[in-house]
């Protein structure tokens, strides 16, 4: 991803970050670093804080202790360099307004209301709907799209305002497998073709396998990144569950194993921590647009016995 010689530019850095929700520590002590420009697969079982990770880059969720930088400056609130797609996305599927009136909704960080008409929104709701595909979208309702096309929209509302860092909490939840190449292949070509840095959270590692850069999974309060040869293996899966995991390949495909259970099929009906997914500030139910944060890169990180997460 960097020319080489070049020393990369971290987009993300955790240094000693414990994160809490509701009485639970979602994050002890983590350390990592994703670097500009890098795609980062986010997986781990049901509850692990997947959702909690992204709400505290966002400065949602305060960390308990330790820093959480973003492009070397601390978390803030409203950070334009960030764009978000939440998980909460049911509503779309019944509204009646056109694909480019939804994705002007968020160039002022608002939920819902009528869009700006001025013509630099235009032009900017013009340039991302250009970027994600989504012209022939434009004049068409959310409620007459596939699943895979209101997602092209969604993508294209965090896209307002260049953002460095995207941050899509589970974007494949409901899709079929077919859509779901469809959305990684468009976040994976968009991210290339601008150079930015990509957290995509999903419960399952193989539709992402032809995009990774590298993974972060998180699991028991601790988290393991690095590549998939690195992370995905039996000893760290084992700490991250808590319990004995296999990890088998077959056909090109990954699949992660408690006895005779694939628990990345079983163990993602929701995130626990995904009801608190709804108090954002501007921070609601669809991705957000220049008025939010966005973006992340990364050195490689392993889990250590200690449970703690170093730098490879």
């Amino acid at each position: 991803m960097n020319l080489a010689g070049t020393k990369p530019r971290p987009a993300l850095e955790l240094e000693r970050v414990t994160l809490e929700l509701g009485g639970r520590t979602i994050l002890t002590e983590t350390s990592l670093t994703v670097n500009q420009g890098e795609f980062i697969g986010v997986l781990g079982p049901n509850g692990a804080g997947k959702t909690t990770l992204m709400r505290a880059v966002l400065g949602l969720v305060p960390a308990a202790s330790g820093t959480i930088r973003v492009a070397g400056a601390p978390v803030a609130r409203g950070n334009p360099a960030i764009g978000y797609m939440p998980q909460t996305r049911s509503a779309l599927a019944g509204r009646r307004v056109r694909g480019r009136d939804f994705v002007a909704m968020a160039a002022d960080g608002h939920r819902w209301g009528l869009p700006r008409a001025d013509a630099a929104t235009r032009a900017n709701v013009g340039r991302v709907l250009d970027l994600v595909g989504g012209r022939s979208l434009a004049e068409r309702p959310l409620s007459e799209l596939s699943g895979g096309e209101r997602q092209r929209l969604l993508l294209a509302q965090c896209l307002l305002g260049e953002p460095r860092l995207l941050l899509l909490d589970e974007p494949l939840i409901s899709l079929d497998p077919n859509h779901q190449r469809g959305v990684v292949e468009l976040v994976h070509n968009v991210q290339r073709e601008l150079g930015i840095t990509v957290l995509f959270s999903a419960h399952e590692l193989n539709p992402l396998l032809n995009a990774l850069d590298r993974v972060l999974y998180l699991g028991s309060g601790v988290a393991a990144l690095g590549t998939v040869d690195e992370v995905i293996t039996k000893p760290v899966l084992s700490r991250l569950y808590g319990s004995p995991i296999d990890v088998m390949r077959v056909n090109g495909r990954i699949f992660v194993m408690s006895g005779d259970v694939e628990v990345e099929k079983h163990d993602h009906e929701h995130e626990d921590d995904h009801a608190h997914t709804h108090d954002h500030g501007h921070e609601h139910g669809h991705a957000h647009g220049p008025a939010h944060g966005r973006r992340h890169a990364a050195d490689a990180a392993q889990t250590s016995r200690d449970g703690h997460t170093h730098d490879v």
